[in-house]
């Protein structure tokens, strides 16, 4: 099954909406959330994109979705409303649950945060319920419109720019938002609470912020996003809003039951062209990420390949130390391990006549404290370079490739 897959799903007034499901690399969720975007946005900004990716790599799956008449979900975005979109996200959940799993965690982006709010009272299987630079009553979206106001009050509608985008706005979708509170919803919300909000956000200030964290009872936390702008549109704010969702939320979540890989594999890596060099990582039961520098068109966001070949040389050798220090009862109380590696040529394997051939090269320092004697630390050394992984590295290796359909 690919990464994302196309699915669509009826709301309450029939119409087809558009999502994205986006599964972790051994498609065994431990948990479902649903992403409502912000308002005139749709599943596809950047943000929704890096949030979800970094959910997925620690095995959470993701339906991410357009509100209808938005994206490529059917309807007229004029005839919706903040009580319709509430409607939507039923919808979803409703999807969920039925094809799938019900869903364990909200997440909404600006009005969508709204909506979440408003819309865990009628999904009984939500757990936990993030925010992101949302406003603390969907009122707040007036002021957007605020230019042609007067024109849709005397002819009940009127063009309105918000952002890039020209949008038809109606006086049933201004008297909706001025009907909905959220204040007493957030107070019996009871469930977690995570509110990210930006301090520099000029779209919703962010003393929405606080009058929610103020509505809301425990268990409920804030983060503030600083230096982020209300779309999130720094590739690495988004990332670091998926992250600090994900190591939030699993504190409200059930111990995942572990899964194997496909064929009993020990790891999967999973790289999809839109990612650039961003990749899942799944190694027994532990999600990460593999990445290269932005110097090479990388992200940053994890270790790259040869990073995490060092760190497998690296961990293996402190393990194999102390496993043997143990073994002879000695005091060895810590061994730190810094590795570099580079490609250098080396002269002595050269054949007469031939270019210097490249060799990589592991350059490897070891730290070794304790009350350790010069004999001790000699054969620790000695030891080091019988590590398994060394063992692998200096030995002849089969690499085995398949074509999977």
């Amino acid at each position: 099954m690919p990464k994302i897959t196309k699915v669509t799903f009826t709301n309450k007034t029939g119409y087809q909406l558009s999502a994205r499901l986006e599964l972790p690399i051994d498609r065994h969720p431990i948990a479902y959330a649903l992403f409502a975007h912000c308002f005139t946005c749709s599943k596809n900004i950047r943000a929704v994109r890096s949030i979800s990716q970094c959910l997925t790599k620690r095995g959470i799956a993701v339906l991410r979705f357009d509100f209808a008449g938005l994206g490529d979900s059917e309807g007229d975005f004029s005839d919706t409303n903040f009580t319709s979109n509430i409607q939507d996200l039923i919808a979803a959940a409703d999807y969920l649950t039925s094809n799938l799993e019900a869903p364990s965690i909200l997440i909404g982006h600006s009005l969508g945060g709204a909506a979440v709010l408003a819309a865990a009272h009628e999904i009984p299987s939500v757990k936990a319920v993030v925010t992101i630079g949302a406003p603390s009553e969907p009122a707040h979206v007036e002021h957007l419109v605020q230019s042609a106001s007067e024109e849709i009050r005397t002819t009940g509608q009127a063009k309105v720019q918000i952002g890039m985008q020209s949008f038809n706005i109606k006086k049933q979708f201004l008297e909706d938002i001025k009907e909905q509170t959220l204040k007493e919803k957030i107070n019996r919300l009871g469930r977690a609470l995570l509110i990210l909000h930006s301090p520099q956000d000029q779209v919703v200030t962010v003393d929405n912020a606080e009058k929610i964290y103020l509505a809301a009872r425990h268990p409920k936390s804030f983060i503030s996003l600083d230096g982020a702008d209300h779309l999130l549109s720094r590739k690495e704010d988004g990332h670091y809003v998926g992250e600090v969702i994900a190591s939030w939320v699993i504190r409200y979540l059930p111990k995942p039951v572990e899964n194997p890989l496909k064929s009993g594999s020990q790891v999967a890596v999973r790289l999809n062209n839109a990612d650039a060099f961003t990749s899942e990582v799944k190694a027994g039961k532990h999600h990460f990420v593999a990445d290269e520098p932005e110097s090479v068109g990388g992200n940053d966001f994890g270790p790259s390949p040869y990073e995490l070949v060092s760190s497998g040389l690296g961990a293996c050798t402190v393990m194999t130390l102390h496993m043997y220090a143990r073994r002879k009862k000695w005091d060895l109380q810590e061994v730190t391990c810094h590795i570099d590696h580079h490609k250098n040529y080396a002269e002595d394997l050269v054949a007469d006549g031939q270019k210097p051939q490249k060799i990589d090269v592991f350059d490897r320092h070891i730290t070794l404290t304790g009350d350790l004697d010069d004999k001790q630390k000699a054969r620790l050394l000695e030891i080091a370079d019988r590590c398994p992984v060394h063992r692998t590295l200096h030995g002849k290796v089969k690499i085995l490739t398949k074509l999977i359909e």
